[in-house]
């Protein structure tokens, strides 16, 4: 099984997964997160690489996203891309993911490419106040990514909160579940962990019986 965690930028998706991941307490999860997949910019000079909007569907290697999700589907391991935020460049290292009964997959855009929506068995979108987000986002790319509090806010300004109405809000209609992080989501989280017990107990009971046949 396949769930999709969406929202915004510095919506709260990670931390969601993540909890969700602890609460679970199962081997038999992963998370995958969509930044690891934009796309390798080295070819072009630093300066144009800072000016690419990633907040742009065409920022993301979609077509690797969708062939990893395919094969940890069809049972079969992936090297996922480890991206370098302060050169916006992949590293040569990476990171092997391997198959398990639910994979969690979470990004700001998952629900626009319908190639990686329609692998989704259920679409989650965290729904965020702006102004948190924007607040979130700040600190973030200040303290892990060497950003200055002057290029955060231009580059909000000019890609991030545009493409967020072009692209994130609308998708929002796709969710399955709606959780509200600006508010209470531990019945959102909940629900989820039940439906991942759930499943995770349907895989366990069949090897059980044939264990014991």
């Amino acid at each position: 099984m396949i769930i999709g965690i969406c929202g915004g930028t510095g919506s709260g998706k990670t931390t969601i997964a993540r909890k969700i991941i602890e609460s679970v307490n199962h081997q038999n999860v992963v998370l995958l997160e969509q930044d690891s997949y934009y796309r390798n910019l080295e070819d072009m000079p630093l300066d144009a690489r800072r000016q690419t909007n990633f907040d742009h569907p065409d920022s993301i290697d979609s077509e690797m996203l969708v062939n990893h999700l395919k094969r940890l589907k069809d049972g079969l391991a992936v090297e996922m891309p480890i991206y370098d935020f302060k050169t916006h460049t992949r590293r040569r290292q990476t990171e092997r993911i391997e198959p398990k009964t639910i994979v969690i997959v979470e990004g700001i855009l998952i629900f626009s490419d319908s190639r990686v929506s329609n692998l989704l068995d259920v679409k989650v979108f965290v729904d965020t106040p702006d102004d948190i987000r924007f607040i979130r986002r700040l600190q973030r790319d200040i303290s892990e990514r060497g950003r200055t509090t002057e290029s955060v806010i231009a580059q909000y300004y000019a890609t991030v909160r545009p493409m967020h109405f072009e692209f994130v809000e609308p998708s929002k209609r796709h969710a399955d579940l709606i959780i509200p992080e600006g508010g209470n989501p531990e019945i959102g989280v909940e629900f989820l962990c039940g439906l991942i017990r759930e499943k995770l107990r349907q895989e366990v009971s069949p090897n059980k019986i044939k264990r014991e046949k």
